[in-house]
């Protein structure tokens, strides 16, 4: 007994959370670019490195935001969410099969944590005994994940995640409300982030001593450039479709902020260059001339996101 969506799958993407969104998206109907999606979200705008550049950076953050945003864009994300230490964890688990279950034999999509490594999938079905998924490193699919398991990692950390679609909300309004929370994320991180983190310029900071002190770390360095590097070119992007849906006289300030993380992310792909994930070796972090590179790639990235912000904080009291 079972049930398969079959044409539902991730769309592979850096930031695994949205790639498991946009592909859920797609599978409901929703047209919806790239841009915007990461764009209406804020998660365009997000930037949390730990002070020693951990690769759980970009996924280790309050992401609920994009929940509540995400009704902007046109859908609606309801959550099951545990951890380990939770005294009632095991109901939870048999909350989050029962909840999917009844969602897939629904045909409403779905999408959950760390069904295989410390990534988001999509869960697109379910047999017996537990989860078929699709993300990082299995594109097509995979499964079954016993159901029990989920959640019972070292991170510990519960999360599925139904997703339905429903009318979005008027443009002006909407990227109001992604700019505003651009700005918190990066000016208030204690809502966002942990302890250890830093959000915004400060997070900048963070990864500059770290590369400084030859205490980052490698992987780090290479998936959080990869990461925030993909996030800073959607923003560059939907901040230029944002100016063409609404013209106007804000439409030349997102033209600017459009230019500043155009250059954000210019600077970090120098990162990423100086770091390659798929090709990282552990002595390219004892490489001095490499760091002093991507050291001054990330001086010029904070300098650009500090320009970017003072636009963002314009525009969300404009519009």
């Amino acid at each position: 007994m079972g049930r398969m969506l079959e044409n539902l799958r991730w769309r592979c993407r850096w930031t695994s959370h949205l790639g498991c969104l946009k592909g859920c998206l797609e599978h409901l109907g929703v047209e919806i670019s790239d841009a915007w999606l990461f764009g209406l979200t804020g998660h365009a705008f997000v930037l949390n490195v730990h002070e020693r550049v951990c690769p759980s950076g970009p996924t280790a953050w309050n992401t609920q935001m994009l929940s509540r945003l995400g009704k902007n864009a046109g859908y609606s994300a309801e959550a099951v969410t545990a951890v380990k230490t939770d005294r009632d964890f095991d109901k939870k688990q048999e909350l989050a099969w029962n909840t999917v279950r009844a969602a897939l034999d629904a045909g409403t999509p779905c999408y959950g944590w760390e069904l295989d490594i410390p990534e988001f999938y999509v869960i697109y079905g379910y047999d017996d005994g537990g989860y078929f998924f699709s993300g990082p490193k299995c594109d097509e699919g995979k499964g079954p994940k016993p159901w029990r398991e989920l959640g019972d990692t070292q991170i510990g950390c519960l999360e599925v995640y139904t997703v339905e679609r429903c009318g979005p909300a008027e443009v002006r309004g909407a990227v109001k409300e992604a700019l505003g929370f651009a700005v918190e994320f990066a000016r208030s991180p204690k809502r966002w982030a942990y302890p250890g983190y830093g959000t915004g310029p400060a997070g900048y900071d963070n990864w500059v001593r770290a590369l400084e002190s030859g205490t980052a770390d490698g992987w780090g360095a290479a998936y959080n450039a990869a990461v925030w590097g993909e996030c800073r070119g959607f923003a560059h992007a939907f901040l230029r479709e944002a100016a063409e849906r609404l013209g106007g006289s804000v439409s030349a300030h997102l033209y600017k902020a459009a230019g500043q993380y155009r250059a954000v992310a210019e600077s970090l792909k120098k990162v990423a260059d100086a770091f390659p994930f798929f090709t990282m070796k552990p002595e390219y972090m004892e490489d001095a001339a490499r760091r002093r590179a991507a050291v001054d790639a990330l001086r010029t990235a904070r300098k650009a996101e500090a320009a970017g912000l003072e636009l963002l904080e314009w525009l969300a009291k404009e519009l």
